[in-house]
């Protein structure tokens, strides 16, 4: 079975971003809005912990997101059909 490349990085990469939007209000919750730089913002250039600070974080979640289901989608089919290949020549 193939993976739909375009629709697996487009699910992964709203995960992913969705998740680091809820990451930064979860950190706001506990810390107070804050614009001192953080961790995570020297990973994600202008990300912050402020409401404008989590929609970067969105942004750049979805990216990355994006690119990671692309990877292991590409992958994926890559070694199956790799594996059918092989099986068929036994």
């Amino acid at each position: 079975m193939k993976l739909n490349v375009k629709a697996f990085a487009l699910a992964f990469g709203v995960i992913w971003g969705v998740n680091w939007f809820i990451v930064a209000w979860w950190m706001m919750a506990f810390e107070g809005i804050t614009y001192e730089p953080t961790f995570l913002g020297q990973m994600y250039r202008g990300f912050n912990l402020s409401p404008l600070g989590s929609l970067v974080a969105l942004g750049y979640g979805f990216i990355d997101g994006f690119m990671l289901g692309l990877l292991i989608s590409l992958l994926y089919n890559w070694f199956t059909s790799r594996q059918k290949s092989t099986s068929d020549q036994e």
